[in-house]
């Protein structure tokens, strides 16, 4: 049985050469029918608060540590949104950190979902997608 995608993935990280492995891992994967890439947390709520004039992500992968806003101040701010938006989005934070007081700090936020480390991979794709029942069916 092949996978169906679902319509969106958003990745959130400064490092444009891992947007561009995690952005390939998901379209070999077909994974999500679109992904957006964005290099600031500025950027993706900027693109987030415009609101149904966009395509919503079903899923954001969420980097730590960026400049300016790093990913614990884009939750913050994610916070803010409306609580429907914030409803129909799975974050995930994808980081380099195995460090354990930053998966501590995870689970206390109740916004985000899960904690995976870098790099993204079809297993662990796959593990999210199906542990929040977004339609896909492991391979």
């Amino acid at each position: 049985m092949t996978p169906q995608p679902i319509n969106c993935i958003m990745l959130i990280d400064d490092n444009k050469i891992d947007n561009f492995f995690h952005e390939r891992v998901i379209r070999k994967n077909n994974a999500a029918k679109i992904v957006i890439a964005k290099e600031s947390g500025f950027e993706a709520l900027e693109y987030l608060k415009r609101g149904t004039a966009e395509v919503q992500p079903n899923v954001i992968f969420l980097d730590i540590n960026m400049p300016g806003m790093n990913g614990w101040e884009f939750i913050e701010h994610y916070k803010q949104l409306e609580e429907s938006l914030q409803n129909s989005m799975i974050v995930v934070m994808l980081s380099t950190s195995d460090n354990p007081d930053d998966k501590a700090l995870a689970k206390t936020h109740n916004i985000l979902s899960d904690f995976k480390t870098k790099p993204l991979t079809k297993e662990m794709l796959d593990e999210v997608l199906i542990k929040y029942s977004l339609g896909r069916v492991s391979m």
